[in-house]
């Protein structure tokens, strides 16, 4: 076994864990030590739409001042001496023992820490929107017709290029997910904060894959407003080449194929292909795991993609993410019953932007 990345994983950690001790002794907690962080301040965040980071750095409570190396909530964690890292991290026990308002919170951002341990997804949306309702109703825009909308000079009399914008004829519902996550208290009460966070992050982790496979099932299926994908044919039944790629490639303009989602299967298959041998992108993918870009487009690995298929995308217009609920947990099981259940919901759809901007490759047909 190598023991030189452990250890230094562990020294890493407790120098971090040094230097914020230092740190937490170099802030004033003057302002955070002037109230308490309670159940109700919960409700406030809710019914302002805030998380309870947010509020704490609202003007009437701690906001942070320019420079601070700790935000709001992370002085609230300082204040009650709880320490996530270094030698002696505190336990879960000791953690709600000494500040069991502040544990929903930590999960909540620990979770997103997760999620953001999934990039790949914030690299498939054009935009994400938040709305007050569970129903949505996505745009329409008709590109059937290039020339109704193009630059081009316009003489006396003669109509203006114009672009048709609709609403779609079916709005989307958008859905609760969530999970319940079940663990007594006595299996988590010795654990170090440290490793429950880690438990965290791969629930976000987790989380966000299954987006993932959310946002390859509206590209290849649409959002239910007849917007399916264009499935174009491989030269061959049951191969794939360098030109089916460049096929591909070619049904995107005017747009561009800057994304490829697909099965690892397809994946590995694409890997070898003898035109992506190069010396430096072979370095580079066993250096570091970074793939090349085959024809300038990153590759995102999905394994909700049907092993026959690769999808190609323009990520700056194919997919719209739309939040009615974000990320919740149920703050008052964890508060009073220490954790004994408590369900991590979010409520989230997908809806195509512009259908001509992700096209589906079959590379097994008949």
């Amino acid at each position: 076994m190598e023991f030189n990345p452990l250890f230094n994983s562990n020294a890493r950690q407790m120098l971090a864990a040094e230097e914020n001790k230092q740190i937490s002794n170099s802030v004033d907690l003057s302002r955070s030590a002037a109230f308490e962080v309670s159940r109700d301040m919960y409700v406030e965040a809710e019914a302002k739409g805030l998380t309870l980071t947010e509020l704490l750095e609202s003007a009437e409570y701690d906001p942070s001042p320019v420079g601070c190396p700790l935000d709001a909530f992370e002085r609230q964690m300082a204040l009650a001496g709880i320490a996530l890292g270094g030698r002696t991290p505190a336990s879960v026990e000791q953690f709600f023992q000494k500040a069991p308002t502040l544990v929903p919170e930590f999960m909540s951002r620990e979770i997103k820490k997760g999620q953001a341990m999934r990039p790949e997804l914030n690299g498939l949306i054009a935009n994400s929107t938040s709305i007050a309702s569970n129903r949505y109703t996505p745009f329409f825009i008709d590109t059937s017709d290039d020339s109704v909308f193009s630059l081009r000079p316009i003489g006396d009399g003669a109509e203006v290029p114009s672009l048709m914008v609709t609403e779609q004829k079916h709005a989307l519902n958008v859905r609760d997910y969530g999970l319940a996550l079940k663990a007594s208290y006595k299996a988590l009460r010795y654990r170090s904060t440290s490793q429950f966070r880690v438990l965290l992050w791969y629930i976000g982790f987790k989380m966000q894959t299954d987006k993932i496979g959310m946002i390859v099932d509206c590209l290849i299926n649409g959002d239910g407003n007849s917007n399916a994908a264009t499935i174009v044919n491989s030269a061959s039944s049951g191969a794939l080449t360098y030109d089916d790629l460049i096929t591909l490639w070619a049904q995107f303009a005017p747009f561009e194929m800057n994304t490829i989602v697909c099965h690892v299967n397809t994946l590995k298959t694409v890997l070898t292909l003898d035109e992506f041998k190069d010396p430096l992108a072979g370095y580079r993918f066993q250096h570091s795991g970074e793939m090349f870009s085959p024809l300038g487009a990153s590759m995102i690995r999905s394994d909700e993609v049907a092993t026959d298929y690769i999808v190609g995308l323009d990520n700056r217009f194919a997919i719209e993410e739309v939040i009615a609920q974000p990320l919740t947990i149920e703050y008052d099981k964890v508060i009073d019953q220490r954790f004994e259940e408590a369900v991590i919901s979010e409520s989230v759809t997908y809806a195509k932007m512009i259908k001509e901007a992700s096209v589906v490759m079959d590379t097994v047909w008949t």
